[in-house]
């Protein structure tokens, strides 16, 4: 299944955390925090939302922080999780 997200929403597929800490404790399934990076898989087209006019600044393939506790969790496949947000709960792009 394909997803285009309509207005400013943005298609993530959340990068999971690491199950162990640097010093070799292993993090029990539970106890993880829910991931903040996310790979963006899609970005809608932008345009004139709640009467403002909005311009899409990230990209497709871009790795960014988003806010914690926004946006909706969709389930495409079995163990396939992603999460629809709005650009504005979009933190920052991670650069290398």
């Amino acid at each position: 299944m394909k997803l285009k997200p309509l207005g400013d929403r943005i298609v993530l597929k959340p990068i999971e955390a690491e199950e162990t800490t640097a010093s070799g404790i292993v993090i029990p399934g539970k106890e993880k925090e829910k991931p903040q990076q996310a790979e963006i898989l899609e970005v809608g087209p932008g345009g004139v939302v709640d009467g403002k006019e909005v311009a899409m600044t990230v990209k497709k393939g871009q790795k960014v922080i988003y806010s914690k506790y926004s946006g909706t969790e969709v389930e495409l496949k079995k163990d396939e999780k992603v999460i629809i947000v709005r650009q504005s709960d979009i933190l920052a792009v991670i650069e290398k």
